[in-house]
């Protein structure tokens, strides 16, 4: 496995205050990395340190297997980047900054032109593409600000916060842009959202308070052993009250109702079904459904951090 993005024992030190406390993470190449973590964790210091914006106070970041030093470019040319609150120059229209941010590289004009082209059409703005930029939404100019990250051909893209200002329509027009670059580019974008996360990443690392708390694929994320529960829909009300008796069950964690619905909570989902399949035999119960409720990247989030804490 390639590795895009390499940070070994990164420490950001203002006055004695770690914005960035020892953080290690390795991103791999073409994988949608989400960097998640509550405001102030530590998110945009550590990606302006990735794109040499801001000095480490110690440690190493590499990129694409080669090291970044503060204060050079060589890196310049490898990485794309969008800021949590980005600029534009109103007047321009979209295809004319994109012409105007193409130009700050050293790629021929023709090269530019085509690029601009492809990448106003991947985040649908070619057909407004000769309209002022002061008239865009936000959630077009976000989309706009993709595309100007893209602009050099970029090996690894990092965003910050590229959706957190946006109404549901924006957002959801910016992450389906994100998850078109999988597998194409590698991206690492930072968010407080879960859900964002959790819908398109391939791996995930969790930060707070400048340290890393967890970092694994989201596939591996979602089996680490935490409270499951069964999801029970009954066909006659007055059944309830046979399964509220299993709070004293020892094996289960919890159990809450309402109406015809019952919620079934415990370590171990498959003795769950045991006990619920059991009951239902004996008292000749009828149930319309029964389905297993998936453990969501909020649940672990609030779990790993309130366990720091």
């Amino acid at each position: 496995m390639q590795i895009a993005v390499k940070i070994s024992g990164l420490v950001k030190n203002y006055n004695g205050v770690l914005a960035v406390d020892h953080l290690d993470l390795m991103v791999p190449e073409g994988s949608i990395y989400g960097f998640l973590g509550p405001n102030g964790a530590g998110k945009t210091t550590t990606l302006k340190m990735i794109i040499g914006m801001t000095e480490p106070t110690q440690g190493e970041i590499e990129i694409m297997g080669k090291k970044v030093t503060f204060g050079q470019n060589e890196h310049r040319d490898v990485i794309g980047y969008l800021p949590d609150v980005p600029g534009f120059y109103d007047w321009m229209t979209s295809k004319e900054f994109l012409l105007f941010a193409g130009g700050l590289y050293d790629l021929p004009k023709d090269e530019v032109k085509k690029r601009a082209e492809e990448l106003l059409k991947l985040v649908n703005l070619y057909k407004v593409r000769n309209k002022k930029i002061g008239t865009y939404s936000r959630g077009m100019k976000q989309r706009l600000g993709i595309a100007q990250a893209l602009i050099n051909n970029p090996k690894v893209v990092l965003l910050d916060e590229p959706v957190s200002a946006l109404d549901p329509i924006g957002r959801k027009e910016v992450m389906d842009v994100i998850a078109s670059l999988a597998g194409k580019v590698t991206v690492f974008f930072s968010t407080h959202i879960l859900q964002d996360v959790e819908r398109i990443c391939d791996r995930v690392i969790i930060i707070h308070e400048g340290k890393k708390l967890l970092e694994d694929s989201m596939e591996n994320i979602k089996q680490l052993p935490d409270i499951r529960a069964l999801e029970l829909e009954l066909e006659d009300e007055k059944d309830v009250e046979q399964f509220l008796q299993l709070k004293s069950n020892k094996d289960v964690v919890d159990v809450t109702s309402d109406k015809q619905k019952v919620v079934i909570s415990g370590m171990d989902i498959n003795l769950l079904r045991t006990l619920v399949n059991k009951l239902v035999y004996e008292q000749s119960i009828l149930l319309k459904k029964m389905v297993v409720q998936e453990v969501s990247l909020e649940d672990i989030f609030i779990k790993v951090v309130n366990h720091h804490v």
